[in-house]
């Protein structure tokens, strides 16, 4: 069985304090867009990953599925890597998502959905939306997930610098506290909330609240360069602008080939 595994940016990404469970509180929006790896998973007679050499994330997916499902199963998922490896943009969260459904098929009795879910958020918070449709709004610690009717009608330009060395999440969420960045959390949560009331059109997107996380340079050269938003995806480093017309996303991303690697790309619904 074979799926593409398409890659996320956030739209917008608010976080809040640290929670009972050791996650902090978050509001954040999700959206696929359409650069994605390729997962193939098949029965076997041992579990294994092929691929990716760094994978942890779609051997536990399936480890935890057979003993959710509590069967003697075994899978052999074969990763083909088109997202760059961590940078903000759910490579792994989406791979191991999409190797969950495609072996979840395989089983004579499939888990429901909402077991899936279950398996999904104890591997990270951002794995369970990629087992949904559409654009979503990520509450809690990001595994809650409603949908959202957002505008799907723009271009968007990836960047991640050349020389970028992506931080830990922990050291991430580390830092964010050490700075108190949970302080005014309830006014930028209640920010986000009435931005996505008034999107009606693309343009609307700017008004979201700006990442929370991280932050970079490369925002405002986007912005000079015509992006109506431009912001740093989840952790970082990868940086997206979105952009009306293609043209105008076309000269920015030779604009940016000085900078690291660029994708040209527009939103994803589903895979």
């Amino acid at each position: 069985m074979r799926a593409s595994a398409a890659a996320k940016i956030n739209l917008a990404l608010v976080v809040g304090p640290l929670r009972h469970d050791g996650r902090h509180e978050l509001l954040t929006v999700y959206q696929r867009v359409g650069i994605a790896d390729r997962v193939d998973v098949e029965q076997a007679d041992r579990t294994r990953v092929d691929g990716f050499a760094g994978d942890t994330l779609v051997r536990d997916a399936l480890e935890r599925l057979a003993v959710h499902a509590a069967v003697e199963q075994h899978w052999h998922a074969k990763i083909e890597k088109r997202i760059p490896v961590a940078a903000g943009l759910g490579g792994g969260s989406s791979d191991a998502a999409t190797a969950l459904r495609l072996a979840n098929d395989t089983l004579d009795e499939p888990l429901p959905q909402a077991e899936l879910h279950d398996i999904a958020a104890d591997l990270g918070a951002d794995v369970p939306f990629f087992l949904v449709d559409g654009p979503r709004l990520g509450s809690g610690d990001g595994t809650t997930l409603a949908p959202l009717d957002l505008p799907q009608d723009f271009w968007i330009l990836l960047v991640l610098p050349k020389d970028a060395q992506k931080s830990s999440t922990a050291s991430v969420y580390s830092a964010f506290d050490e700075r108190n960045g949970a302080d005014g959390w309830d006014d930028r949560r209640a920010a986000l909330l009435d931005g996505l009331d008034r999107v009606t059109r693309p343009r609307d997107l700017a008004a979201l609240p700006a990442n929370d996380l991280a932050s970079s340079p490369l925002v405002e050269e986007l912005s000079a360069l015509g992006a109506f938003r431009a912001d740093v995806s989840g952790a970082g480093p990868t940086v997206y602008g979105l952009f009306h017309h293609e043209a105008h996303a076309k000269a920015a991303k030779r604009a940016l080939r000085r900078v690291g690697r660029t994708w040209l790309t527009a939103p994803a619904w589903y895979g």
